[in-house]
């Protein structure tokens, strides 16, 4: 019995200190626990989007996938502020979310046709263009002085090291408009030749072509009510429900007509020479005010690569362009989250939702969490951070406003706030309260309505050093918007006027 006693005794004692040590380094992850989970930061480089590394950048360009990384090229001024033109500037990236600057690829005016503007990049896999088998070749906009804006042919024989221009003549010349840029080339498989869309002011032009070189027109897609198109985009996607669809794409300014000023997009059928829409009035992906010359591209390790898309976008307005702090830093241009899009069917119509790519989470750790909390007037969590992911379900009962507000100052006069203004049934952002680049006031607050009925609303937000984008339910809607909160803002709360709301599910994470 004295053996078993001792042996009792020992055991005891170790689980003990199995206990103790557990204790003292595990931290579970809550709100109602003061944590810091960064430094404040003077810098206004963002923490996890892509930025251009001096100067200035604006429209993106599709990027392409090959020999296992993407490559993106972007509208690039080394000049700015001082002097104009721009360039086409190189990244590559295994992931979406790590690039590698690979410097200046087409300089501006490095020949008689003035600087370089927006167009699309292919890989010549058929050599369709008889300048080698996988050339890259870029189609892209240049305007030489004192004439009109023509389309041009580029070619790279490094993998987009260098390009070279196809002598000084355009592969299609302009027919006597003023606005006719941003071509955007895809391969129609089913008539194996070459389909350029292009942005004619407020139509946007189809062309074809068997080597790339020559370009007949097809016909035209005439729009209304949202200003000038550019920056046009086509391509062809399986929608949840297994039926395809072409999509037509452009950014555009509804701003007018009360619409917003991004990415508007129309389903239908193309048939090889004219787009048939669905209907006439465009969707738009993105509702905010910083979501603008969009791009969507391939995931070029799907094995469906109809199944879903990519898409990226200039983070920036051109009623405010330069009104930026970041150039304290020596850089202009940030690009949103890579997106992932995938087709869906609502009622009798189809429409794109977009979360952000699953890349991200790879970058991330949870800091805090919780299940559920009830809030009637303001919450404050103890968790600060600068750049991160929020995701919660909020639900509200009675309550006339819930939400949250973000990069909030120590004295909660300076904030952004992210919520539902259930009175009148729609989700809004609202920067009015911290710095941001817009000084009329016209740019404010985003507001996007929601059903009467509604109750409960999913929210995944992503925060970064300069930027806000708002993903609700599961990304039928999204709001992009520049912000430039001080350096010292980090807190966080949480709000519900006039009424309880539920923040349930709530998890914040930050990016390693």
């Amino acid at each position: 019995m004295t053996y078993f006693r001792k042996r009792w005794h020992v055991a005891l004692g170790f689980v003990l200190l199995v206990l103790l040590i557990a204790t003292y380094f595990y931290k579970p992850y809550a709100v109602n626990k003061k944590s810091i989970v960064e430094k404040p930061s003077a810098t206004w480089r963002s923490v996890y989007h892509f930025t251009v590394p001096d100067h200035w950048m604006n429209d993106p360009q599709r990027p392409i996938y090959f020999d296992g990384q993407y490559h993106f090229f972007y509208l690039y001024n080394k000049d700015y502020p001082t002097g104009n033109g721009t360039a086409w500037r190189h990244a590559v990236s295994k992931d979406l979310i790590n690039w590698h600057d690979r410097g200046t690829t087409i300089p501006k005016f490095s020949n008689g046709n003035g600087d370089v503007w927006s167009g699309s990049i292919i890989r010549d896999s058929r050599n369709t263009a008889g300048l080698g088998k996988n050339t890259l070749i870029a189609i892209l906009t240049q305007q030489p002085e004192g004439k009109k804006q023509q389309q041009y042919l580029w070619y790279s024989k490094d993998n987009g090291t260098t390009f070279r221009p196809y002598g000084e003549k355009p592969v299609l010349t302009n027919p006597a408009v003023k606005d006719f840029r941003d071509p955007k080339v895809i391969w129609d498989n089913d008539r194996k030749k070459w389909v350029m869309v292009l942005a004619e002011g407020t139509k946007i032009g189809f062309y074809q072509s068997m080597d790339l070189k020559k370009w007949q027109y097809m016909s035209g897609f005439e729009t209304s009510g949202i200003g000038i198109v550019e920056c046009p985009d086509l391509y062809l996607m399986r929608a949840d429900d297994r039926t395809m669809h072409w999509i037509l794409g452009a950014s555009a300014n509804g701003k007018a007509a009360g619409l917003p000023n991004t990415y508007a997009y129309w389903t239908g059928n193309f048939d090889g020479a004219f787009f048939h829409a669905d209907r006439l009035e465009p969707e738009w992906l993105d509702q905010g005010f910083d979501w603008y010359a969009a791009v969507t591209f391939e995931d070029g390790q799907a094995q469906d690569p109809l199944k879903s898309r990519y898409a990226m976008a200039w983070m920036n307005n051109w009623d405010y362009p330069t009104n930026t702090p970041t150039t304290k830093d020596g850089f202009n241009g940030l690009e949103s989250v890579p997106r992932q899009l995938h087709l869906s069917r609502v009622g009798r119509s189809y429409r794109l939702l977009s979360e952000p790519a699953s890349q991200l989470e790879k970058t991330m750790i949870p800091v805090a969490q919780t299940s559920r909390l009830e809030v009637r007037g303001n919450k404050m969590l103890d968790t600060e951070a600068v750049a991160y992911q929020l995701d919660v379900d909020l639900s509200w009962n009675k309550a006339e406003n819930a939400g949250f507000r973000l990069r909030e100052s120590a004295h909660g006069k300076r904030h952004i706030d992210i919520g539902v203004f259930a009175k009148e049934h729609f989700l809004y952002v609202n920067r009015s309260f911290t710095d941001q680049p817009d000084k009329s006031g016209r740019y404010v607050e985003n507001r996007v309505p929601l059903p009467k009925n509604q109750k409960f609303i999913h929210l995944k937000i992503l925060v970064d050093r300069t930027s806000i984008e708002v993903f609700a339910d599961h990304g039928k809607i999204t709001i992009s918007d520049l912000v430039f909160p001080r350096a010292s803002d980090n807190r966080i709360s949480l709000y519900s006027l006039k009424g309880q709301s539920v923040f349930k599910n709530l998890v914040l994470r930050t990016f390693q």
